[in-house]
């Protein structure tokens, strides 16, 4: 097994899961342009950013920990299973994202940084334990994405309905996206030991939930407009990512690979982080 350098880095990229917790930092500024619809200044968005990219990070590469003889079945190339990385090495990782994302958050203020230090416990007692429980441990996930966006208004000292709208969307759409990956990890989950809805239901019933999940999330996504809190450039973009979205829970549906399955659950994810940021941006020049 190699430990080169190169190996390690990409180990480490792999553990933080860039693309998340990049994602992380972006839907907090989209968070504080769709409450305000400006930009706040610099300084601030840039902590801000940082402090949801080293604590989304934390919590991705503490999953990996508590996940390893789950990965082992499901995702054999993970750092842990693939010996590419140590435990040591891991927790080491963990603590300084951990550390760093507690400073950002203190520099931005004691409220912020005390629902910083409550989103990074809930994810931590997910990893530990609350994955076990099934749909309670998906709600609290979900809560942590909801939360992001609340987080971005009290950065912007606005809380108003189209940005409760937004967490409400990041809500129920997380909830419908983990009880799909719940359905796709049974064989590993075996493991784990989980109550999840497919365990329990059945996988067909289970990525029936996960519908539901999105078509309350559809439902929601008129509300903005409907209320006059956006105009017609809202509209449009809703109405293409909902079509996306039903698309997409089609084909999840009615797939019989796991491999194309998890293709549409990453095909939902960044098409509902293209929209927020597409959107949120927008606001900044319409």
């Amino acid at each position: 097994m190699s430990s080169s350098p190169g190996v390690k880095i990409r180990a480490c990229l792999d553990l933080i899961r860039m693309d998340l917790a990049v994602g992380a930092g972006l839907f907090l500024i989209s968070g504080e342009i769709i409450a305000t619809g400006e930009l706040l200044p610099i300084p601030g968005m840039i902590l801000g950013f940082l402090t949801l990219f080293f604590i989304s990070g934390s919590a991705n590469i503490s999953n990996d920990y508590f996940d390893r003889e789950v990965d082992q079945i499901n995702l054999s190339t993970r750092p842990l299973p693939s010996g590419r990385i140590s435990i040591r090495e891991l927790w080491a990782l963990f603590s300084l994202f951990t550390i760093l994302g507690f400073i950002t958050a203190a520099l931005l203020g004691t409220l912020v940084l005390l629902i910083v230090f409550v989103l990074w416990g809930v994810a931590l007692l997910y990893n530990v334990k609350l994955k076990e429980s099934g749909f309670f441990g998906n709600l609290s996930v979900a809560f942590c994405l909801g939360m992001i966006f609340i987080l971005g208004g009290i950065l912007a000292d606005t809380l108003n309905g189209a940005l409760i709208a937004f967490a409400l969307l990041a809500f129920f759409f997380d909830l419908g996206e983990e009880i799909a990956c719940d359905a796709l990890d049974m064989a590993g989950d075996e493991v784990r030991s989980t109550r999840s809805i497919a365990k329990q239901m059945g996988t067909d019933r289970a990525m029936m939930v996960s519908g539901g999940m999105f078509g309350i999330f559809i439902l929601i996504s008129f509300v903005p407009f409907l209320m006059s809190w956006f105009t017609f450039d809202y509209l449009l973009f809703a109405l293409v990512l909902d079509l996306w979205v039903i698309r997409c829970v089609q084909k999840l549906m009615g797939s019989q690979s796991i491999a194309d399955s998890r293709e549409q659950v990453r095909s939902l994810y960044l098409s509902w982080g293209l929209f927020v940021f597409v959107f949120a941006f927008s606001r900044l020049v319409i």
